[in-house]
């Protein structure tokens, strides 16, 4: 099981740039996919971006262009850059870690979009 711990959320206008950070504490993060998901006030938690152990990558289609997710294996960190925040980002994100059939979720970081 991976205990994950999320960073660097807070208040931008929009435009800006944010950087998250997910630090795990297992034994296997090098092993797991590990991704972003986040949720809007009033609406499901959805999918941004994953991240293999590998590094391949793949992103939700309203993120794709702005945002950036990376690894470092050695660190047992994921990043996700945001670019061009818009409003309509303002979400709890949640880093997510999954491997074989366990499914770890962090408790969540606040963004907010607004000027």
């Amino acid at each position: 099981q991976e205990e994950l711990v999320e960073s660097g959320g807070g208040l931008v206008q929009p435009g800006g740039s944010l950087r998250l950070s997910c630090v795990a504490s297992g034994s296997r993060f090098t092993y797991a996919v590990m991704a972003w998901y986040r949720q809007a006030p009033g609406k499901q938690r959805e999918f941004a971006a994953a991240i293999t152990s590998g590094g391949r990558t793949v992103y939700a289609d309203s993120v794709k262009d702005r945002f950036t997710i990376s690894r470092d294996n050695a660190k047992n960190m994921v990043y996700l850059q945001m670019n061009s925040l818009k409003p309509e980002d303002t979400a709890v994100y949640y880093c997510n870690a999954v491997l074989n059939s366990q499914v770890d979720w962090g408790q969540g970081t606040q963004v907010t979009v607004s000027s």
